[in-house]
């Protein structure tokens, strides 16, 4: 394997780095004085950090947009309690660099057959035959593309098999609650974890390695919970099933982000709609946790983590 430079995750605010890192995605903006710069989201097996080149040209722009892996050499900054690499030199990556996009994709820790397979058994456990078919027929359509899509063009799970890692680990919890609170209807429960996303797969546009390019004509018009009720609706008439049923879990799938802003017209008004709002809080919480203090030493603070309210977050010593 080619050694390609530091991780993202281990750089520090006011160290230099020179490394090679995949572009997930790029824009050219204007300063508030009107001066053009070109601002990359570059990404490694260990994180994404935001770039600026801030002496813009055409011919840097060119070579953005024709590029996937590129060797920066630049500065790591904080601007808003963010790490940012102001970037003094950047190239694509060539063919002696003998550098591979699966050497820098940042994927699912767990392996993608193995995360389907889980999947699959909790489906299976559903014991409602229509509710069953429903989501089998639903997960079917989007298999393949479900290996690889990540849950989110940036913050959680934005990473190769996101989608399938967010997915399984939201059932694992959602099996452990309803041990805990035994009336709740766990058809519904798993049938609305596997539901919740699948329609960021029609959202979204992404590669074979998970990086989101753009977001779809619809998926900018309506976004996956429409997208979502569209496809248990459609299916659901195709296959007969209760109407009850079929809204039931079209409900669950509308109101998972609890707020009118937040694009839920309306709050849970069943338990397993309201459990699923919090599995869903929880595992995306726990992702950011996770990953924050993974990049400080037992008994520091993190630095400010925007996603998390700017809080510091602190790494205990055991």
């Amino acid at each position: 394997m080619v050694d390609t430079g530091k991780n993202i995750s281990d750089l520090k605010a006011g160290e230099k780095t020179d490394g090679f890192y995949l572009i997930k995605s790029f824009d050219v903006k204007k300063t508030t004085n009107g001066k053009q710069y070109i601002d990359i989201d570059l990404v490694d097996k260990t994180g994404e950090i935001n770039a600026k080149i801030w002496e813009y040209s055409e011919e840097k722009e060119a070579l953005v947009a024709g590029s996937s892996i590129v060797k920066v050499r630049g500065e790591v900054l904080e601007w808003n309690g963010s790490k940012q690499l102001k970037v003094n030199k950047i190239r694509p990556a060539s063919e002696t660099d003998s550098v591979k996009i699966s050497e820098l994709i940042p994927s699912a820790p767990v392996d993608k057959e193995e995360m389907f397979h889980e999947v699959k058994s909790y489906m299976n456990k559903i014991k409602d035959t229509e509710i069953r078919i429903l989501v089998d027929t639903i997960i079917s359509k989007y298999s393949s593309k479900l290996y690889y899509y990540p849950a989110a063009k940036k913050n959680h799970h934005s990473y190769m098999g996101g989608l399938l890692y967010h997915m399984m680990r939201m059932l694992q919890s959602g099996e452990k609650l309803g041990q805990v609170y035994d009336f709740l209807n766990m058809d519904y429960v798993y049938a609305g974890v596997i539901l919740l996303d699948i329609c960021k797969i029609l959202e979204m546009d992404s590669d074979e390695y998970g990086v989101v390019s753009d977001y779809t004509m619809e998926g900018k018009l309506l976004g996956h919970i429409i997208q979502g009720i569209k496809e248990i609706e459609i299916e659901g008439e195709k296959l007969g099933i209760s109407r009850e049923k079929s809204v039931v879990l079209q409900h669950m799938v509308l109101s998972h982000h609890y707020e009118p802003e937040f694009g839920s017209p309306k709050k849970p008004m069943t338990p397993e709609a309201e459990l699923l709002h919090f599995l869903d809080i929880i595992d995306a919480r726990m992702f950011d946790f996770q990953h924050a203090v993974e990049g400080v030493q037992p008994g520091h603070f993190t630095d400010k983590i925007w996603l998390l309210d700017n809080r510091n977050l602190y790494r205990t010593t055991n």
